[in-house]
């Protein structure tokens, strides 16, 4: 396979389907003014990267409101059988753009033109901080364990800010005692990027951002406080959640909310779990061409000579 197809086939492309009925619930939530208002409720897509299907909530679209994030990919879960092959995604560049991972079940394996070749495990947080340009490959499944598993997990990009775009690349895994965590009878939150209630992740980036990992019980309300000024959105794993003014968010669904306001409220009729992201937009001009996300068209067209003349890596060796 070219080098060129690598690119064409792991694009940033399609738009995520706007949806969200909105439903009168029973209602345990208390409304009020002071709480973040609903942008847009969308529907994510069904699509497969490599062999792996993912649910697509949104790529390169709807900047404003997810910025510093610019993909949302959940992955499975699916079940993978003993003997058989590992879902794979072959090697490919990235360039400006840092891939997240975040196991929720399973097990997945990373191998890079940096020399990295690692395991990554269920509570992991794997940064793939692309800069000037790097190739990674990922496979999942049985590999690792030597038998039939569930893996189930989140590739999140974060958007580089332009003064990071060309620095060098590198990689590295979080474990889950880097991360905070928030643990009650009616709920539990993963605190992988940020602070919430005192609880602060240790994972640096270049900008500042949250990504919370939420479990709540049946009849549970939680309320989130958030930047006003920073961008907020949540996706919804299983369950189903009440928002703002009686609107139902159901499972495989993003709600992007407004600025302006800082509290999140959540009201849970039946057990639910969720991601709640967002931080400072980065208010910058953005380009995407596939896996390249940069602030111009040059420094596009900059990233694919570059990985035409090789200076990213060789695929066919990080593939073997």
């Amino acid at each position: 396979m070219e080098r060129r197809q690598f690119i064409k086939g792991s694009a940033i492309l399609g738009m995520t389907i706007a949806g969200g009925t909105t439903l009168v619930s029973k209602s345990g939530m208390y409304h009020g003014e002071t709480q973040r208002k609903i942008y847009r409720i969308l529907n994510a897509d069904g699509v497969n990267v490599g062999t792996l299907p993912v649910m697509r909530a949104f790529a390169g679209g709807h900047t404003d409101y997810v910025s510093p994030y610019v993909l949302f990919d959940e992955f499975g879960p699916v079940e993978t059988v003993p003997g058989a092959d590992p879902f794979k995604v072959e090697a490919h560049p990235h360039a400006g753009v840092t891939p997240t991972s975040y196991f929720v079940a399973g097990s997945g394996h990373h191998r890079d033109s940096l020399d990295y070749d690692f395991n990554i495990g269920e509570g992991d947080f794997m940064m793939f901080s692309a800069g000037k340009g790097a190739i990674h490959m990922e496979e999942y499944g049985e590999f690792l364990e030597g038998k039939g598993n569930v893996v189930h997990g989140f590739q999140i990009w974060l958007n580089t800010p332009s003064a990071y775009k060309f620095d060098d690349p590198s990689t590295i895994v979080h474990r889950t005692e880097s991360m905070g965590r928030i643990v009650n009878e009616n709920y539990s939150i993963q605190v992988i990027l940020g602070e919430l209630a005192g609880v602060k992740s240790t994972v640096e980036t270049h900008s500042p951002a949250f990504y919370y990992h939420v479990k709540m019980k049946a009849d549970a309300r939680v309320d989130i406080p958030t930047d006003p000024n920073h961008n907020a959105f949540i996706y919804l794993i299983d369950g189903n959640l009440e928002l703002h003014e009686g609107k139902q968010l159901q499972k495989n669904q993003v709600v992007l909310y407004e600025r302006g306001d800082s509290l999140i409220k959540l009201y849970a009729e039946s057990d639910a779990e969720m991601l709640v992201l967002g931080g400072q937009p980065l208010d910058e001009v953005v380009y995407s061409y596939g896996p390249f996300v940069m602030n111009t068209r040059e420094q596009i067209n900059q990233c694919i000579r570059d990985y035409n003349d090789g200076k990213m890596g060789n695929p066919e060796l990080i593939n073997k």
